[in-house]
């Protein structure tokens, strides 16, 4: 899911995470193989926030999806493997 400027703000408010920005000489490497996602980095890897179901109140969830990890050795390399869901919900927005 590709978040615009507004989610990616909200999204940052709630994980210690770095977005990728879009200009990045990774992006295109990223995008042939998971698809146009805004893309996070943190100290467990690379993730993105794809759409769940919204809550009772009506709010816009995201739920954190991981795509890589950093290896142990040095210097870190990430390894990337397919998304594995995470237990980590962001708020996005709220409904309409």
């Amino acid at each position: 899911m590709k978040l615009t400027s507004t989610q990616v703000e909200r999204t940052l408010n709630q994980l210690e995470a770095e977005a990728i920005p879009d200009g990045h000489p990774v992006i295109p490497q990223l995008q042939r193989v998971f698809g146009d996602h805004t893309y996070f980095i943190d100290d467990s890897g690379l993730n993105i926030v794809e759409p769940t179901d919204s809550n009772q109140k009506g709010a816009e969830l995201g739920l954190v999806v991981n795509l890589g990890r950093w290896n142990d050795s040095t210097p870190r390399n990430l390894e990337l493997h397919e998304p594995e869901p995470t237990d980590v919900v962001v708020t996005l927005g709220t409904g309409h």
